[in-house]
């Protein structure tokens, strides 16, 4: 554990910031998986609404920096072609 006022608080932050990324990164592949599950369910409907909020997370995801923009621009087009193979 480090000694001076600034070093804690950076622990601190790291921390929290760690945690939020975590998470937003855990809500983005749930989403994904939602629509990779509908898709071989062969539900159309219930993929192109899971599709929305997944492309919604990823570019979320993407702006954030946590991801790539050009991995989450991949990730939404596959599930797009995925989608509209159905």
């Amino acid at each position: 554990m480090p000694n001076i006022k600034s070093a804690i608080k950076r622990v601190k932050t790291s921390e929290a910031r760690n945690a939020q990324n975590t998470m937003t990164k855990s809500a983005m592949r749930t989403a994904v998986k939602k629509v990779e599950a509908a898709v071989t369910l062969n539900d159309a409907a219930a993929a192109k609404e899971a599709l929305v909020a997944a492309a919604s997370k990823l570019d979320k995801a993407a702006a954030k920096g946590l991801i790539h923009k050009n991995a989450a621009a991949r990730k939404k087009s596959r599930l797009m072609q995925k989608i509209n193979s159905l």
